[in-house]
Formats: structure tokens, sequence, C-alpha cells
């Protein structure tokens, strides 16, 4: 047969490689509603964290690519496009790690005690897929076996109750500290900005579980949504419900958007606060981050009101303690909404 030339070889597709190759042949396991799942194979489950944001960790385990729960503001789309895939297609096509446990045990063999790792820092370990296939238990399971790490995981879901036992095992020995992430105790509003993620009540109630079985449990309620969710009246209600569960400390942080995260939170921003859709396209149309003067409003705003809830730190301060607060703290007035473009 002759050899045909293609005229345009400009337009013919790059053959994919590495990562992406190894995603785009992985067989379809199973699928949900309008949600496929696929094993992914790994060299490794266990990243070197390498960031200029100042992360209190220096490594970070993911056991899925994707995440259901489909929040609006999730900055990891970004992690899609190195399987050359369409940040949108981030919360439709999930995949998992094979053979995580396995991978795991051997890497922490090579890290000294006290490293500290993250669980769950771009997907939630605790997502739906997680119930049918217990790849964060597995993982779990290890660390049982392991001891002088400093461990924290970060969680939207109540699944992670099912957990609890093997959690207090680790936190014989090691440094355990479960992140509750709520942004906002409103349910209507948490529907629309986390479609798929488990109510906020039912988040509080799992954390309720997690501090009265002796654990380390707190809430991130992050991130906070400029002019959506970044009042007083909505931190003070989030911090309320913390401090009525018996949550160990406190913690929130303003919105930041990549890029790839900008179209999607954008249209929900169209959909259902058209009002402050100029000032989002003004503000992150420019830079990922809010401006330097609303991030430290914000960060007064919060340490006011997680001292009148008496909520500790997230993490404590060099050379002093948990319960430390800066000076200015009383002194930052609650204002029913902080304009971010300033």
């Amino acid at each position: 047969m002759a050899k045909v030339e293609t005229l345009f070889p400009i337009l013919e597709s790059k053959p994919l490689a590495g990562l992406a190759r190894t995603a785009a042949e992985a067989p379809l396991d199973s699928a949900g509603c309008l949600t496929e799942y696929r094993p992914l194979a790994s060299r490794s489950i266990l990243n070197h964290v390498a960031s200029r944001r100042g992360l209190p960790f220096t490594h970070a385990i993911n056991p899925y690519r994707g995440c259901e729960f489909g929040c609006k503001y999730c900055y990891a789309r970004y992690t899609h496009e190195f399987l050359e895939l369409e940040p949108e297609e981030f919360e439709s096509r999930i995949y998992f790690k094979q053979n995580a446990a396995w991978l795991l045990e051997q890497e922490l063999k090579r890290l000294k005690p006290g490293t500290e790792i993250a669980l769950g820092t771009a997907t939630d370990p605790y997502q739906p897929l997680e119930r049918k296939l217990g790849v964060t238990r597995s993982l779990l399971e290890v660390f049982t076996r392991h001891s002088g790490f400093r461990l924290g995981i970060v969680t939207k879901s109540n699944l992670i109750a099912r957990d609890l036992e093997l959690l207090k095992e680790i936190a014989k020995r090691n440094w355990l500290t479960v992140h509750i992430t709520v942004t906002t105790m409103d349910g209507k509003l948490a529907r629309m900005l986390e479609p798929r993620a488990p109510r906020p009540d039912l988040r509080i109630k799992t954390l309720a579980r997690l501090s009265q079985a002796g654990l380390r449990a707190g809430v991130m309620c992050s991130p906070l949504v400029p002019g959506i969710t970044d009042s007083g009246p909505s931190i003070r209600a989030v911090a309320r419900a913390a401090a009525a569960a018996g949550a160990n400390f406190f913690a929130a942080g303003a919105l930041f958007l990549k890029p790839c995260s900008l179209p999607t939170f954008l249209d929900f921003v169209r959909a259902h606060f058209p009002g402050q859709l100029a000032a989002y396209e003004r503000r992150y149309g420019k830079s990922a981050f809010v401006s330097d003067a609303y991030r430290q409003r914000v960060t007064e705003l919060v340490e006011s009101i997680r001292r009148e809830f008496k909520l500790g730190k997230r993490y404590a301060e060099e050379g002093g303690t948990e319960d430390a607060w800066p000076e200015t703290a009383h002194r930052v007035a609650l204002q029913p909404w902080l304009p971010f473009g300033q």
C-alpha cells in the first residue's frame, strides 16, 4: 500500500506521552451520574511539595485525580491539564491510583520522623468513590504501622467518620490533625458553591464525632468568597458551629482563582450573583489573588472571630502557643462585607 503523506502536517494531533498517555489508556472501571471512574497506574503516591505559598507541609498525598464534589472555586482543576483533559472534566472524569497502599509503604521508609504530610491537598480523599474503593482507608492502614509523622487530612466529607478507629490508632503514634472544610452554614448557598459535597451540618456533626474521640480536629472556613461568604455574620456562624462541636482550631483564607478555575467560577457568579460579576472580572482578571489590603483585613477579621469563640490556631506560632493572639485582633470591627478590590 502506498505511503500517503498528509498535506496538512500541522493539523496532526501530537501523540500523548507520559501521564496523559497512561490516563488515556486507562480502562473504564465504572460510571456514576455523568461521571466516569478509571484506574491510574502510578509509580509514586507521595509527592514532594514545591510551592512559593509557604505551605506548612513538605509532602502531599492525593489518592484520586479529579473530584466529584464539583466545587465552583476549586483551584485543582489545572491538574487535569497534565492528563491533557479540559479543566471542566475535573469533576466528571475521576481517576483512582492503583497500588496506593503498597507505594506508600515503600515511600514512608525513606522519610525521616517528623516529616509533614498532607492528605487531600488537591482532591477530597473522601469523595463518593472512596465509599466503594477504600483507597484512602488503605493508606490510613499503612500509617497505623508507622510512627513519628505529622499527618494532616483535609476533607468536606462525613465519610471520614467511617475510619474513626484507624484515625485514633494513627494518633497514638503520630501527630494527626483533621481539617473539616466548611465554607458557609447556609445550606442553600453551599449547594450552589459545592454541588455534590455533604451538607454543612453533616460536616459539623462529623467534626463533633472526631473531637469526642479525642482527635485534634478543626474547621477550615476556606475559601472566603468575596462579597458572598466573607462577611462577619457568615464567618461567625461557621465559628459558632465549630466551637459548639468542640473544634480545636479555626482558620480561614481568601479565595484565589487560577486561570483554569476562573471560567467555572464566573459562570457561578453570573448565574447567582450577577451584581458581583464586574468586580470579580476586574479583580481576578489581573491576578489569581486578592489584594494585600483585602487579605490583611480578612485575616484580622478571622482572628477577631476566632478569639471571640475561644478557638485555637491551626498551627502553633514559633516560640509561642496555639492560643497566642495578635495584638490588633481585638480592635477589628466586624463589617457586613469587605470590598475585595481594595
